[in-house]
């Protein structure tokens, strides 16, 4: 499978503009051909390809640097360094009003931006009422552009690209300012133009758009590659950075050093903070407690999103469990969560040592638990399910 687009350790730097004489010094170190000394990365040593018939998600913050990435894809800006190629027509719709002339009709536009594409005079004459008919903004078409409401601009460029149909349609979230019937309308012709082998490159906050169109995802983190891969994957991994961002997860402290404490917590026998397991995976949580009065103490498992949001709890206290006893002041509870029915998303298990009571927390030891698989579904648990005919 044939690359489209190449692109091979490319940065994007702007000079440090602050002041009004810093702007004078850029200015005249450009004239002179002089390299800035002062600039700021906004793209750094950006590496990928995207092959023919491929659907790339493009995610990130705002300010990350990926409206920057299409310019530079679609040639609008030059890389500081490294090097973009593109094997192919591009259809790209990056800003509102780019590529129409704000004094001219939306029917002179339709000719200009054609013609801008590699239209001849007589295919563009025959796409014509087909663009009309797609944008569907009546008498507009005939009234400047500058005259027209930013959803109907949007409307005008989509149409444009659907008829010249390019190899790869580049667009950023220039579709959300768009009504939902014509939003409907553009998802219905991208996965037309996707399952006839139509390469999709999509920027867009709506993980759910991009999981619904793409395939693969490319996670963009202060100008840099932050994870690229299956669009499942990356999209829970961004998903959960922002979780864990508006998420307040600091552990409490014991409240007695000399109190119960976790000595050791485990799931499936794996010891490391991080795991990761599929969609209705069985979990064995295994905890070690150290009692130093020799009474045995009791424990609490509780599992969190990694936003916080509490999800499940339960006590050994609660279901007059007794631990098994292996030494003089240790002790051990062993708890199955079987055909786990969490979605995909990031957690966080916690042990809690407790008194033989049940009444305080004395000690705390969290693991991340990353629950991998496709689902679109929302929430936190899956609900089993039927559907039923009315």
């Amino acid at each position: 499978m044939s690359a489209l687009i190449e692109l091979k350790e490319v940065t994007k730097q702007y000079p440090k503009v602050h002041r009004r004489a810093d702007r004078m010094r850029a200015l005249i170190s450009l004239l002179l051909g002089r390299r800035q000394l002062a600039a700021v990365d906004v793209l750094s040593d950006i590496t990928f390809s995207l092959e023919r018939g491929v659907s790339l998600g493009l995610i990130g913050e705002n300010g990350a640097g990926k409206s920057t990435l299409l310019k530079v894809i679609t040639g609008v800006l030059s890389p500081t360094r490294g090097t973009v190629k593109v094997d192919g027509r591009v259809g790209a719709l990056l800003e509102l009003g780019a590529g129409f002339h704000p004094d001219i009709s939306g029917r002179e536009n339709i000719k200009l931006a054609a013609a801008l594409m590699g239209l001849s005079s007589k295919e563009i004459a025959a796409k014509a009422p087909e663009i009309i008919a797609f944008a569907d903004i009546g008498d507009y078409i005939d009234e400047p552009i500058k005259h027209y409401s930013s959803g109907m601009v949007v409307r005008l460029g989509f149409a444009v690209i659907a008829a010249t149909r390019p190899d790869v349609l580049i667009t950023d979230e220039v579709l959300a300012v768009g009504d939902e019937t014509f939003q409907k309308k553009c998802v219905r012709w991208i996965e037309d133009f996707l399952a006839q082998g139509g390469t999709l490159l999509l920027v867009s906050h709506s993980m759910y758009h991009i999981q619904h169109l793409c395939k693969r995802a490319c996670w963009i983190k202060a100008g840099r590659i932050q994870q690229m891969g299956d669009v499942f994957d990356v999209t829970q991994a961004y998903l959960a950075y922002h979780e864990q961002k508006s998420a307040d997860l600091s552990l409490p402290l014991a409240l007695d050093p000399l109190g119960y404490e976790v000595t050791q917590f485990t799931i499936n026998d794996d010891g490391n903070e991080h795991l990761a397991y599929p969609r209705n995976a069985t979990l064995t949580l295994r905890v070690e407690l150290r009692a130093p009065d020799r009474r045995q103490p009791n424990v609490a498992f509780g599992v969190l999103r990694a936003d916080g949001t509490a999800v499940y709890g339960t006590t050994s206290k609660m279901e007059s469990i007794e631990p098994a006893r292996l030494s003089e002041e240790s002790f051990a509870y062993l708890l199955e969560l079987s055909d786990l029915a969490l979605l995909p998303g990031t957690y966080h298990f916690r042990a809690h040592a407790m008194d033989p009571e049940g009444l305080r927390v004395f000690d705390t030891v969290a693991k991340t638990v990353v629950i991998r698989g496709e689902s679109r579904e929302f929430g936190i648990v899956h609900l089993a399910h039927r559907w039923l005919k009315p």
